[in-house]
């Protein structure tokens, strides 16, 4: 699979590296952005990849391989968080803007005796679990619009509150029941996105006495005719862009044993995500050939 997907991952990194660069420092971002890509892409720590010979099947790689206590001082740094962020938001750009897109968390469990301090426990797939998760908005591209890693236990309306605050384009916005809140619903409409989730059944919609907002309202009645019902069929998309980057080598696979610490999770989320995009855009092109 590294052999297939490095040139193309690589030929982006040497593309965002144009834009991107630091001042007074031996090595690039694009340099510590490329080693940490090239263990993920092989789930090997970094340290396997600090190793210049273990560049051997490639000759797209740096001149210069950091080192192990280089990569684990900048990895994570605020430079380097900007070549990321550049990096994905070229990637991003490879897709047109849709009008549908849809919300989600997947669980990132880990052991349950591990003494990670960041880790929590909390709800993951079938029960209760120790561990992190991925929170998204995710459309019909390459990357997820939007996206962050959090312990498990912090609950999934509290990150959409921040994920919906970074949408742009409009449209709308298909979640579950957990994302039925008044205040995620005003919230999507002022990024120009019309939220539908299922509603709670306990009582009729719009007969407490606490606020309700029109926006979820409209999503109710959206979902009792057939437009609506045909709409929110449509949330299946979520589960399989999930699904699709966890089922491939090099994917989105449980968290290994030394990616640990909210920091390092998200970094290796990070990359696994650009790598399962650029997996992606591969396929778009060998299907239009």
């Amino acid at each position: 699979m590294e052999r297939e997907l490095w040139p193309t991952l690589y030929r982006y990194v040497r593309a965002t590296a144009r834009d991107v660069q630091q001042k007074y420092v031996q090595l690039q971002p694009w340099v510590i952005v490329a080693t940490m890509l090239w263990a993920a892409l092989h789930d090997r720590p970094v340290a396997w990849a600090c190793n210049p010979r273990h560049w051997s099947t490639t000759e797209l790689r740096p001149a210069c391989i950091p080192s192990e206590s280089t990569m684990s001082r900048r990895v994570d740094s605020v430079a380097t968080g900007v070549f990321w962020r550049a990096l994905e938001q070229r990637l991003r750009a490879t897709a047109a803007p849709a009008l549908l897109a849809f919300v989600d968390g997947k669980p990132l469990p880990i052991g349950g005796n591990s003494k990670d301090p960041d880790a929590h426990w909390g709800r993951g797939a079938g029960g209760l679990a120790k561990g992190y998760k991925l929170h998204a908005v995710w459309s019909t591209g390459v990357l997820p619009e939007t996206w962050e890693a959090t312990p498990l236990n912090v609950h999934e309306r509290k990150v959409a509150d921040r994920l919906l605050g970074q949408l742009h384009q409009g449209g709308y916005l298909l979640g579950d029941g957990e994302y039925d809140a008044s205040y995620l619903y005003d919230r999507a409409w002022k990024q120009g996105y019309q939220l539908v989730a299922p509603y709670r059944k306990a009582k009729r919609p719009g007969s407490g006495k606490h606020y309700q907002s029109p926006h979820r309202l409209h999503s109710i009645e959206l979902l009792q005719d057939a437009f609506g019902e045909g709409l929110y069929q449509a949330r299946r998309q979520i589960e399989r862009s999930f699904g699709n980057a966890t089922s491939f080598g090099g994917g989105l696979a449980p968290l290994p044993a030394w990616v640990r610490g909210l920091d390092r999770v998200r970094t290796w989320v990070w990359a696994k995500l650009l790598i399962n995009a650029v997996r992606i855009l591969r396929h778009k092109d060998l299907h239009h050939l």
